[in-house]
């Protein structure tokens, strides 16, 4: 029997030939999957770095304007810290001011209690005043002529500091130079404060007239002396490029000056009435009224406090708009107060020559 040869099946069998095959099959997907995670991992290294330098470049306006704001913020509140400041110091100014006008008016209270017990005990010592006569001898006129020769050599001496501050600042020289000069000036007026707080002491109805003063100036006198409020309306016309602190704060001076005037003035007509109702105290007809004006005498001394205190007022308005203003505009302010009293004294003159001439 004739056999017959049929070829056997090939499945499970294994195949070197095609397992070769497929692990090369299998090697080419392998390096194709490494390809593609090494392109993966470069675009996202690409994508991360440019979304960084994005991020930088939207970051920096960013701190740009946030330093502005905080240099803005920093300037404001530097600003508000000075306005402050200046607040609080013109807080103080008035509360001394306050304070010495507080003073004055328990003096004038003390006033007022002393009249009433002089006037329950019926103090009266008829026939002639205590001491003779009512102060007004020859030594008080004597330092009234002293105070008069002394304030005409403080005249002189005037005029020459207001041609060297004109000339100084028409020379434009330096402000060390400038700084004497104005140092100069203050000490000149605190001179002046001090020789008529001498003369009041000696006849204070004489220093309150101003009758040391020409007629123009006696228009304008107040206790003596300019007002403090009105010599500010005159010197800010003439203080240019002031800044808008220097301006508040002049306000403010302004403000505290006519405060102390007020209370100053109000404090004088209160002793005024008493002085009054003093001097007319008693019935008519007595034909001796010693009591009276004795009585009167003790309350008149009262008034050189007050000639005092008003001088005060006029020398911490100097000291504080030098303090406030720069030493150029100082001299400036200090040469416009001089101009302005010799403004006045020539008016004087005119009107004195214009009074004599025949109508």
């Amino acid at each position: 029997m004739e056999s017959q040869f049929v070829p056997s099946r090939r499945m499970d069998i294994y195949d070197p030939i095609q397992q070769i095959g497929m692990w090369g099959e299998s090697f080419n997907a392998n390096s194709n999957l490494h390809a593609s995670v090494s392109m993966i991992a470069e675009m996202d290294n690409k994508i991360s770095n440019e979304s960084e330098t994005a991020s930088h470049e939207m970051l920096a306006p960013s701190n740009k304007y946030e330093q502005e704001a905080t240099k803005r913020i920093d300037k404001i509140q530097r600003r508000l810290a000075q306005n402050r400041e200046a607040a609080r110091k013109s807080r103080l100014r008035k509360k001394a001011y306050v304070q010495q006008l507080e003073n004055s008016r328990l003096k004038l209270i003390q006033l007022e209690q002393e009249l009433v017990q002089m006037k329950q005990q019926g103090v009266y010592m008829g026939g002639g005043l205590v001491g003779g006569n009512l102060g007004f001898s020859a030594p008080v006129k004597s330092g009234i002529a002293a105070f008069e020769t002394e304030y005409a050599r403080w005249m002189d001496e005037q005029s020459k500091q207001i041609c060297g501050l004109r000339a100084a600042l028409n020379a434009e020289i330096s402000d060390t130079d400038l700084q004497m000069l104005v140092e100069t000036g203050m000490k000149h007026y605190s001179e002046l404060f001090r020789m008529k707080s001498t003369a009041a002491k000696s006849d204070v109805f004489y220093v309150m007239s101003g009758m040391w003063k020409t007629s123009a100036e006696q228009f304008f006198s107040w206790i003596g002396g300019f007002r403090p409020s009105e010599l500010l309306k005159v010197l800010l016309p003439q203080l240019d490029s002031l800044t808008e602190q220097q301006f508040f704060e002049v306000c403010n001076l302004k403000q505290s000056c006519q405060q102390a005037e007020d209370a100053l003035s109000q404090g004088m007509e209160k002793l005024r009435e008493i002085v009054s109702v003093t001097v007319a105290d008693g019935q008519l007809g007595e034909g001796s009224y010693s009591s009276q004006v004795t009585t009167a005498m003790e309350k008149v001394e009262a008034l050189v406090s007050f000639v005092n205190q008003a001088d005060h007022i006029r020398q911490e308005t100097l000291q504080q708009m030098s303090r406030i203003l720069t030493i150029r505009q100082t001299a400036r302010g200090l040469l416009a107060l001089g101009e302005y009293f010799e403004r006045l004294r020539a008016l004087s003159s005119l009107w004195a020559t214009c009074a004599r001439e025949p109508a």
